[in-house]
């Protein structure tokens, strides 16, 4: 069981944080957040349903974690492990995550890999995101994993593709030149950009790409 409490700032005043294991009984409040979360056009049939969410639970509870606020379920993030020793694997989000069904989870795993995250618009400046995040290096260190991994989206390359090759647009973004709303807050967060992988997942805004990032346990 995973639980931690702190307190952030949020419009002049300080707001009571929990993050947690999420749990049956959150399954619809977790499926409005992703509505609100990944409007279109991302795939609708993308966002979770129960059946994943129960596996999610079921499968590796320790990986599937939310963050209250005042009582309400302001976002979640979830995982599972692989074994994997390979510097830059290539892969699908389907294939990785067993197409958000973690059933390729592996006990014995070395690597924490993030299969979604999400946070409530409106609860956004809050820098739940990273609180989220922070969670799971935590959980890295507690299983005393080698790393975190996963793919990032990068939609603000819809913005630039005419000029932009998804490699160019990825330099820039990593050097600061750019932003993206999802590249640019996982550097932030302290992830660390090895490959960009294409056809990683359906999605228009990011022409299919995505941004392989690792955080590697300082203590391993």
């Amino acid at each position: 069981m995973y639980i931690k409490e702190q307190y952030l700032y949020m419009k002049n005043q300080n707001v009571n944080a929990v993050v947690r294991n999420y749990e049956k009984n959150d399954f619809a409040e977790l499926q409005s957040i992703q509505k609100e979360s990944f409007p279109p056009p991302f795939p609708s049939e993308l966002l979770w349903n129960e059946k994943q969410l129960l596996n999610h639970i079921t499968l590796f509870p320790d990986g599937a974690l939310c963050v209250e606020i005042d009582g309400v379920i302001a976002g979640s993030i979830t995982s599972l492990l692989v074994d994997d020793d390979r510097e830059y694997p290539q892969h699908t989000w389907e294939e990785i995550t067993s197409n958000g069904y973690i059933t390729n989870h592996d006990k014995n795993g070395n690597t924490l890999y993030v299969v979604d995250i999400c946070i409530r618009p409106s609860y956004r400046k809050l820098n739940l995101g990273k609180l989220l995040m922070q969670s799971l290096y935590e959980t890295v260190i507690h299983l005393n994993l080698q790393r975190l991994l996963g793919g990032g989206r990068m939609p603000g390359f819809s913005k630039h593709s005419h000029d932009l090759t998804p490699e160019e647009y990825a330099d820039k973004v990593i050097s600061g030149e750019l932003y993206d709303p999802v590249i640019s807050f996982l550097l932030r967060c302290g992830r660390n950009p090895l490959i960009l992988i294409p056809n990683y997942i359906e999605d228009e805004e990011s022409s299919n790409y995505a941004l392989l990032m690792e955080w590697r346990n300082p203590f391993r």
